[in-house]
This record gives structure tokens, C-alpha cells and sequence, in this order.
């Protein structure tokens, strides 16, 4: 049976969009504490499908899916642009589908302006007007205002006119910005996107005896399972080299692994890969904030995944994409000893325009990644990287990176990679890393 929590929950889930709600609204309808309530609305905005507005309330809004992650909301323009809401704040929760910069005439600034658009304009008032009426939100650049009878037309039609004091390029490209930085997160994987979820997960309540272990080893194969209460709270995780030696009977509360390390949906896959190589963990329990179970991921979903995200084509480019795109290999010498190439652009560098510490540091891991495939197909994790000298590089410089594998085994590399810049040594770092299998 669902918690009061859950019901709140699943009640606020089906209000229609737009709805506002209220701590005593809920209390009243649900007939729990005020407390309560509010813990739940909590939870719901945390979950993405409410959201607080200031001097609106909270007000039930569509929950994001991953795939428009792109869009963004017209409150979120108001925070990007430092704006102020000068009418339609009710419709601050609707999402921009496109903006449209209006640097033409009237009618032809209309026939590209639709609803759900944001109109980006100047001091235009006329302008104003017939966007809202198309259903398009506006954003007045400058810094002006607009006439009385369209903040009224905005508060009736619900949709938002903001002022801000930037200029319209200016607010295009932070927009753009903001919009190019969401497209970078839709790349990453998380681990609620590759779970084997609860209702297809095999784990074991704390009664029951080991004898049920070994029902589930025979039917599955698998040695590892989750031990939870009846309240489907993780208690434990149980392996084979814990059954051994125990009788069919005992319970597994007994014998199990307590407070084993688990992961929450949120957590991106590359985190959850790291913690499982890091631990030497082959499966981890994925539960929500109340600690119940939500189900499974094995080390192999995370190796699937992880080989998944390197055939993706990359939407949104990371400084990370643009260090590891300009490094090439200038020639292969002897096994483990390939000499890479990295011209130093203005992205790389900090505020005095020398090449950053976070550049140089992706600079030799990536060299040293590439150098260690040479030795075993597969990916790394670095436990351990030291750089130990460090001179400033300007920006258009050229740089040669060696890295050269001091040692190599079944499960790990150490890599010692120098830097030069016309023949002088900038930087030198020494890498340790774990090696993972792709089988």
C-alpha cells in the first residue's frame, strides 16, 4: 500500500498543468499535517513537476523529458538575462520553444512570431502587443519599459514580458548559451537511464533463509543479490563467498554485507563507474532519497553504456572535446611511445591567457589513455595522476606531448608524460590508472 507521501505525490501528479497549489490546499484535500504537505511539494519540485515562482506560488507544471531538456522555461530566461517580469509572471512556468530576434519591420517580424516563441525587441510597444496576442512571450532589451495596456494584456493571456538592461545580442547569445549548455547535459547518461528496474530485479527480503540464495542462483546464475525489509529499504547485499559455509536455513540478515554502497537514480554513469572499479564492486542497489530500492546496475550495463556514449554523435561540445579533438599523433615510435601534437587555443587558457591547469591536466590524460589502448582495448579509470612541473604556455603555442607507459599489467598502467613547447619542458605529470576489460 502506498505512503501518504506517495499519494500526495500521485495526487499533485494529476492536477492539470498550470494549477497552483499551496501547502494548506494540499493538507486540507489530503487530510494530513501542514508539515506533511509541504514535504511532499518539496519532493515534487524536486521530481521537476511543480515548480515555486516567486510572487506567483507554486504552480504544477510538464515535467521535463529528457529528450526536450533543450528547452528552457521563461522563468529560467529571467534568470539567465537578469531580467525583470514586467507582466504575465502566471506564465513564467511555460516553456520557449524559439526565440525570434525582431530587427525588422512589423509585418514581417509577425509572420515568423508564433506561440510559444520569445520575442527578443527594443522599445517597440506596438510590437509588444501583437506578440502576445500570436501567443509569444516577449523580452524587451535596453532596459525599457512598455505601455500599461500590454502588462495587462500579458496578465490576462498569461504570458510573461520581461525587461532586461542587456542588448539583443547580447541576450541572444546567453540564451544560446544556456540552451547549448542543456544539450551538453542530455549527453550524459545516468544511472536511472540504464537500471535494471525493481519489478525485474531479482533481491531477497531479510527473512528469508540462505536456501532461498541458492533457489535464485540456480534460476538467474547470478551470485549477487540485494537483501531489502518489507518496506523495500536496502538493508544488505548477499554474495556467494557470503553463503559459503552456511546452512540453508539461516536467515540471510545474518550473513548478509550491511550498509552496502549504493547509488542514487540522479547519478551520472561515469560516477557509477568509477565507485564500482574504484571499490571492486560488480553490482550496486540504485535507491531512491528514502533509501527503497529502485533497482539494479551491474558492471557490465555500465561498460555497455559507457561504449554506447563513445558511438554517440556529441551535440554539445565540452572543453574537454575541444582539448582531446586538437591532440593529434605526430608519429608512433616504439610500443607505448606515440609523440601527440595539441596547437594551445583561446578556449584553453585563463584570465592572463596562459594555457589553464585543468587544460594541461585533460591534455595528459588524454595522451595517456591513448597510449595505453596500444597495450589493451578497453577504458580507464585514474586512481592517481601528480603533476609535478608546470611553466606557462601562451595562447597559439604548439605543444609535443610524450607520454611513455613506465609499467603495465593486467589491470593497470602507469604513464610518465612530459610536455614541451619549442623544445623546453613545460609540464610533466605521472598518471596511475585502472584498466577495465570491455568482455
Amino acid at each position: 500500500m502506498a505512503t501518504k507521501h506517495e499519494q500526495i505525490l500521485q495526487y499533485i501528479d494529476e492536477l492539470p498543468i498550470g494549477e497552483k497549489i499551496s501547502v494548506r490546499q494540499i493538507a486540507k484535500a489530503m487530510n494530513v499535517s501542514e508539515g506533511t504537505a509541504y514535504r511532499a511539494i518539496k519532493d515534487a519540485e524536486n521530481k521537476g513537476y511543480v515548480s515555486t515562482i516567486e510572487r506567483v506560488g507554486t504552480i504544477r507544471i510538464e515535467r521535463k523529458k529528457k529528450e526536450n531538456i533543450e528547452k528552457l522555461t521563461f522563468a529560467e530566461v529571467v534568470n539567465i538575462v537578469d531580467g525583470q517580469v514586467l507582466g504575465g509572471r502566471a506564465g513564467l512556468h511555460k516553456t520557449l520553444n524559439k526565440f525570434v530576434i525582431g530587427a525588422m519591420k512589423l509585418e514581417a517580424m509577425m509572420r515568423y512570431t508564433e506561440a510559444g516563441n520569445l520575442l527578443i525587441i527594443g522599445n517597440r510597444t506596438k510590437a509588444h502587443e501583437l506578440a502576445l496576442k500570436a501567443g509569444a512571450a516577449v523580452l524587451i532589451t535596453g532596459g525599457f519599459d512598455t505601455e500599461d495596456e500590454v502588462k495587462k494584456l500579458a496578465d490576462t493571456l498569461q504570458l510573461p514580458i520581461i525587461s532586461t538592461s542587456y542588448d539583443t545580442f547580447t541576450v541572444a547569445t546567453m540564451i544560446n548559451r544556456a540552451i547549448y549548455d542543456q544539450l551538453i547535459k542530455k549527453e550524459i547518461i545516468l544511472v536511472e537511464d540504464i537500471l535494471t528496474p525493481m519489478a525485474e530485479s531479482y533481491f531477497l527480503q531479510i527473512s528469508d533463509p540462505a536456501g532461498k540464495w541458492h533457489e535464485l542462483n540456480s534460476e538467474t546464475k547470478h551470485s549477487r543479490y540485494p537483501v531489502v525489509d518489507h518496506n523495500k529499504k536496502i538493508q544488505g547485499i548477499v554474495t556467494a563467498k557470503d553463503i559459503v559455509g552456511h546452512d540453508e536455513e539461516t536467515p540471510i540478515e545474518k550473513i548478509m554485507t550491511k550498509n552496502p554502497m549504493t547509488v542514487n537514480g540522479k547519478m551520472s554513469v561515469a560516477s557509477a563507474a568509477h565507485m564500482m572499479v574504484w571499490e571492486g564492486i560488480e553490482l550496486l542497489p540504485v535507491v531512491d532519497d528514502a533509501n527503497k530500492l529502485e533497482g539494479i546496475i551491474s558492471r557490465q550495463d555500465v561498460l555497455k553504456a559507457l561504449q554506447m556514449i563513445q558511438r554517440q554523435p556529441q551535440v554539445g561540445e565540452t572543453i574537454d572535446d575541444i582539448v582531446t579533438s586538437q591532440l593529434t599523433l605526430l608519429n608512433g615510435k616504439a610500443k607505448g611511445e606515440d609523440v601527440y601534437s595539441c596547437e594551445v587555443t583561446p578556449q584553453m587558457t585563463n584570465h592572463i591567457g596562459t594555457i589553464s591547469y585543468g587544460v594541461l591536466t585533460t591534455i595528459v590524460t588524454e595522451a595517456a589513455n591513448r597510449v595505453l589502448k596500444g597495450y589493451k582495448k578497453g577504458d580507464l579509470v585514474v586512481e592517481n595522476i601528480t603533476i609535478y612541473f608546470i611553466k606557462p604556455v601562451q595562447i597559439e603555442s604548439i605543444l609535443e606531448i610524450y607520454p611513455k607507459v613506465l609499467d603495465v599489467g593486467r589491470k593497470f598502467g602507469k604513464v610518465d608524460v612530459e610536455v614541451f613547447n619549442d623544445g623546453i619542458l613545460v609540464g610533466k605529470a605521472m598518471m596511475m590508472c585502472q584498466l577495465i576489460d570491455r568482455n
